[in-house]
């Protein structure tokens, strides 16, 4: 496929540094939605269970729906919206879509609960993947480190804000309806927002050395060139066997069930951990660039991989040691979101480092579809094992084990990632440097 060049002489359009970071801001709060469904969900399944008469395993079905709809639709979003421009997508589909969010409170029973929540997983499926190709366009190399770690440091600081209040209306009968109303209503006035205020940045607009075509459509040829390059391959498999977040999904029920805190209880260790997320993104934004300065070949890669290390020890000592008071499990729940929080700062970029900037919507609707996949995977499996053998023999072989030994398998991306990123470097140059014509 031959790659379309602009005009001689011609650069696309940079994004200004402030007007970038206010870009930014929007995209933050409407992912941070988009994302609040779930946390209605599992903060407020402990209620849910009891008033529609649901075994444990539901939590892991519900969720396991979702991050499905997400692996399907996130790739289809991404060609929808070079047709129709991403902008388009994002205000219909991850902001007015809220209404089916509304929809979800008025189930009556599991199967109108789980269809309503599955049609409002189909438009956020659209997020993921369109809001981190457009932070490549706003951002160059050196400042997406921390353009990652804001991105989803203030996605996390409103879920800081929405889950402890969440939590609380466990107290109010049907409380678990109104979070449904509220985290929909939110969610559109967050897609309103947007459509007001976002001025959609062109294709490559960081790079100006990256001629590309504003809207390129992809076809099977570049699905398959991304999947030639192994780097890429090695972190689907990474993030298909990451079971972190599904820590995010069971973590307050863990506490209520094998620990027996009350739902409102266990809940006040939310904040602490989507706080310390915050603080994580911002200070792993910075130390992967940091350290990207200082080790060029491959700072980012170290950070991200002692950080999932550091993250499965520290999963073991908040879920296999009994702690008899809340304010022990939120110390360490706490240091879980400070750790998890390095991974955007560090992930995004790697995969930004060795894509096209016209193929990174799809690299990263094939990354946020394996990482639906095993976020959805590994919640079924702790659902039916939990109810089987319980949560924290559960917890021990898929959340601590298995992300430990996720860490040490990260060592084999060092040489392809050396290789791939200096190729695509070098391509860029040359780039730069050719007549256009």
């Amino acid at each position: 496929m031959s790659k379309p060049v602009l005009p001689p002489g011609t650069e696309l359009p940079a994004a200004p540094k402030a007007k970038g970071w206010r870009q930014l801001a929007l995209l933050s709060g409407l992912l941070s939605m988009d994302s609040s469904e779930a946390a209605v969900v599992s903060t407020l399944f402990p209620a849910l269970r009891s008033a529609l008469g649901l075994p444990l395993s539901a939590l892991g079905v519900l969720v396991a729906v979702s991050k499905v709809i997400w692996m399907i639709c996130g790739p289809i979003w991404v060609l929808v919206a070079q047709r129709i421009g991403r902008k388009k997508v994002l205000v219909v589909f991850c902001g007015v879509w809220g209404l089916w969010s509304c929809a979800a409170g008025l189930a009556q029973n599991f199967a109108q609960l789980l269809v309503l929540y599955a049609i409002a997983a189909v438009g956020y499926a659209a997020g993921g993947p369109l809001v981190n190709g457009i932070l490549a366009d706003l951002f160059d190399e050196s400042r997406r480190g921390r353009a990652a770690g804001w991105l989803y440091g203030g996605t996390a600081l409103i879920g800081a804000v929405l889950g402890p209040l969440f939590g609380q209306l466990s107290r109010v009968p049907d409380g678990w309806r109104y979070g449904f109303f509220a985290s929909g209503t939110i969610t559109v006035i967050f897609g309103l927002i947007v459509w007001r205020f976002f001025e959609e940045p062109a294709v490559g607009a960081a790079e100006s050395e990256a001629a590309v075509a504003p809207r390129q459509a992809l076809n099977w040829s570049d699905v398959r060139g991304l999947l030639a390059g192994r780097t890429l391959r090695l972190i689907l498999v990474q993030r298909l066997a990451s079971t972190q977040l599904a820590m995010t999904s069971f973590g307050v029920v863990y506490l209520v069930d094998v620990r027996h805190f009350s739902t409102a209880t266990a809940s006040i260790v939310l904040p602490f951990a989507l706080l310390t997320y915050v603080l994580g993104t911002i200070i792993g934004g910075f130390v992967s660039d940091r350290v990207q300065r200082w080790l060029p070949r491959a700072g980012r890669l170290g950070v991200w991989q002692t950080s999932v290390l550091g993250w499965g020890l520290a999963a073991g000592a908040a879920t296999q040691i009994g702690w008899s008071s809340i304010w022990v499990y939120a110390a360490i729940f706490s240091v879980l979101g400070l750790l998890q929080g390095f991974v955007p700062g560090t992930n995004r970029p790697i995969v930004m480092a060795v894509t096209r900037p016209e193929l990174r919507g799809a690299a990263f609707s094939l990354m946020i579809s394996a990482e639906s996949l095993g976020w959805a995977l590994s919640t079924l499996l702790i659902g039916f094992l939990g109810d089987r053998i319980g949560l924290q023999t559960t917890f021990l072989w898929l959340i601590v084990v298995l992300n430990i030994v996720n860490g040490i398998f990260m060592t084999v991306m060092y040489r392809p990632y050396l290789r791939e990123s200096s190729a695509l470097r070098a391509a860029h140059s040359v780039e730069r440097l050719a007549p256009r014509s």
